[in-house]
């Protein structure tokens, strides 16, 4: 596949060192210093774009890839307010299009126990929820996406819970989410469940950012040819 990247940070290396590896050309690089090659000729000769940018630039840059009609693997976070208005464009276009707040095959997995967990819990009120993310200082984002779909899962489960804070709350209808930024971090996730009898905790730890590279350019792959909007479930058949 040739392969386009719309983000050339941290992230945007290690997706293209993993798929060069896999066998894929990155036919395009679009970095802060370069954006004259973002034209909708340059995508269309890619079979596959993968964005990883900032919540400020991914809107334009979406809209560029989807009307260009190139398949689009996005992984930047805190956007999500404009995400019905991208895929309502995916729809208008005949395009393609995968959103995760985490690419991780790892971290997918966990979401799939982190919610049948939580269903479990459910019948359990004298247990506490809270999440624990941790993630290094040039993080942008807090609370992290992923912890964010971590929440929202627990709140799906749970009717007793009605908000998502980011600070610590004796309220019981808050999920507490507590951020913290150490160097060096990944990204480490911990759902807690807290009583006066025991704790149970379940914890996904990134090592590297190798996992999300990997998950994103297998994302990319999954989508190749395909039209309409699909998801990490989708492409690990969870």
């Amino acid at each position: 596949m040739k392969i386009a990247l719309i983000g050339y940070g941290k992230m945007g290396k290690a997706i293209e060192q993993i798929a060069v590896s896999r066998g894929h050309e990155i036919a395009l690089k679009i970095g802060s210093q370069n954006q004259q090659d973002f034209t909708p000729e340059n995508l269309k000769s890619c079979d596959a774009a993968i964005e990883f940018s900032t919540p400020h630039t991914v809107l334009q840059n979406v809209k560029k890839c989807i009307e260009s009609q190139t398949p689009l693997v996005c992984g930047t976070t805190a956007w999500l307010q404009h995400l019905p208005e991208a895929e309502q464009l995916v729809l208008q276009n005949n395009s393609s299009f995968i959103y995760a707040s985490n690419f991780s095959v790892g971290v997918n997995i966990f979401f799939e126990i982190n919610k049948k967990l939580a269903s479990i819990m459910a019948g359990h009120a004298y247990y506490t929820p809270s999440i624990t993310e941790v993630h290094h200082t040039q993080k942008l984002d807090a609370p992290s996406g992923t912890a964010i779909t971590i929440a929202q899962a627990i709140l799906q489960n749970n009717k007793s819970l009605t908000n998502i804070v980011n600070h610590p709350s004796t309220s019981i209808n808050d999920l507490s989410i507590i951020s913290q930024r150490i160097d060096p971090a990944p990204g480490t996730h911990t759902v807690h469940y807290k009583s006066i009898i025991d704790d149970i905790e379940i914890t996904h730890t990134a090592h590297s950012r190798n996992g999300f590279a990997t998950g994103a350019v297998l994302a990319a792959e999954f989508i190749y040819n395909k039209k309409g909007i699909f998801s990490m479930q989708d492409v690990l058949h969870l």
